[in-house]
């Protein structure tokens, strides 16, 4: 085995989307598969963007995918790539055999805690807003039944103070 180090990889991503209208899923591939090629280290070798067809479970739903062939500098852009476009699938296509250095294994899995730290704090984020959503949903509705609990405490109380009067009423009827 040569232990020259590998730099250039040639791989090939798919990117899925499902949505609507068809010609959307299109314009919406193409944006991505430029969005590729603009980034550091990445070049667009290839690319094959297949036409929308409709979801049978979802009506009106539409879904497409598109193979795009990218070269990276280095398995560390590839990763990038992962994270930021989060293909359904990669397949390094070469080289066969890839050998990383010790710095490279710290950039990807530095790149890799980074991205994860990241999702860890939407998702902290995204928790205590649901709390506080509750929390003000809890207190709207807790104000919305206590109203409902006044309106028929009224109404008992409305009721007895009648069947009250009734009672005085035929009371003084009956003394007569």
């Amino acid at each position: 085995m040569n232990l020259t180090e590998t730099k250039k990889l040639n791989a090939v991503m798919i990117l899925e989307v499902l949505g609507r209208p068809p010609e959307h899923l299109v314009e919406t591939l193409e944006n991505l598969a430029k969005q590729m090629g603009e980034e550091k280290g990445v070049k667009i070798m290839n690319k094959k963007i297949n036409s929308p067809v409709l979801m049978k479970e979802q009506k009106d739903f539409y879904t497409s995918f598109a193979e795009i062939e990218v070269e990276t500098e280095d398995l560390l852009y590839l990763a990038v790539l992962m994270f930021k476009y989060m293909p359904a699938h990669i397949e390094i296509l070469s080289p066969q055999n890839i050998f990383l250095a010790n710095t490279d294994w710290n950039d990807i899995l530095n790149e890799l805690t980074r991205r994860l730290h990241g999702y860890e704090e939407i998702t902290r984020i995204l928790q205590t807003e649901r709390i506080i959503l509750e929390n003000k949903l809890k207190t709207i509705m807790g104000t919305e039944e206590d109203k409902k609990e006044k309106i028929k405490e009224k109404k008992e109380e409305d009721g007895k103070q009648e069947v009250s009067h009734s009672n005085k009423v035929n009371s003084i009827r009956k003394k007569k």
